[in-house]
């Protein structure tokens, strides 16, 4: 490696150090929002309308401490995406085109909409709806279903969060796109082995019923379908941009 190809790397890691260290303070701040906010969420969680006729147990000593702490660590963590998506952006900014960091910027805010979207989705419908299936399901087999709270906020964390994460997808597939790393061939060309893995992901979260796998499975399709769209003028964008900074290197040579 020559010397200058050396400095390079080390300026790149130097940089992407500093990045970090911001994302690491924003996210001890968002600790700090956690803390306060944590015991009224949990309150409004526990007592839910779906949850009225649940009783929650604590099987161990130290339940509620999990609960109130992983509460803490995902409010830090949902606070301090915009953070650590903008030092993302920033890092990789330099080597995109002037009108790619302008897009590219734009996406932070449209994140953090399709997350609490994803997430209200998995809250509001899914998990009302996966609950009523399970206790009637109980009801008839005259089985009496004793929660823990371990188990039931973490049932509520394993099928909201996800689909905070999967309702990202146009957006991730945008921005791939943007960078060149994707193409809405890429996607149609391999649209059913996609199908394949929602169909998977869907059966990791729900129970087994059918009905709730396709609740589950239709709107991963959707976003799927939209993501190709989404990719197509994406790729325009980038082909437009590349075009044009040929004809400038062109034009300066």
């Amino acid at each position: 490696m020559e010397d200058s190809e050396k400095k390079e790397f080390t300026e790149h890691l130097e940089e992407l150090r500093k990045r970090l260290l911001i994302v690491m303070y924003f996210f001890v701040g968002a600790l700090i929002v956690g803390f306060f906010l944590s015991k009224p969420l949990i309150y409004r969680m526990q007592n839910a309308p779906w949850a009225e006729s649940i009783q929650m147990h604590a099987f161990q000593v130290t339940d509620p401490l999990k609960i109130y702490l992983l509460v803490i660590v995902i409010i830090g963590l949902v606070v301090v995406l915009p953070v650590i998506m903008y030092q993302l952006w920033a890092f990789v900014a330099p080597g995109l085109y002037g009108n790619e960091r302008k897009l590219t910027l734009s996406y932070i805010p449209i994140v953090m909409i399709l997350m609490l979207i994803g997430m209200a989705f998995g809250y509001f419908v899914l998990v009302p709806y996966i609950i009523q299936f399970t206790f009637d399901l109980s009801e008839e087999m005259g089985i009496e279903t004793t929660i823990g709270i371990n188990q039931y906020f973490g049932f509520l964390f394993r099928t909201v969060l996800p689909f905070g994460a999967i309702f990202q997808m146009p957006i991730l597939v945008l921005f791939l796109t943007q960078l060149g790393l994707l193409t809405p061939m890429f996607l149609r060309k391999n649209r059913k082995y996609a199908y394949f893995i929602l169909l998977i992901v869907a059966a990791l979260i729900a129970p087994p019923d059918l009905m709730t796998h396709i609740m589950l499975t239709i709107p991963m399709i959707i976003l799927y379908e939209f993501s190709i769209y989404i990719s197509k003028i994406g790729y325009r964008r980038h082909l437009k941009a590349e075009q044009k900074a040929i004809e400038e290197s062109l034009d300066s040579d």
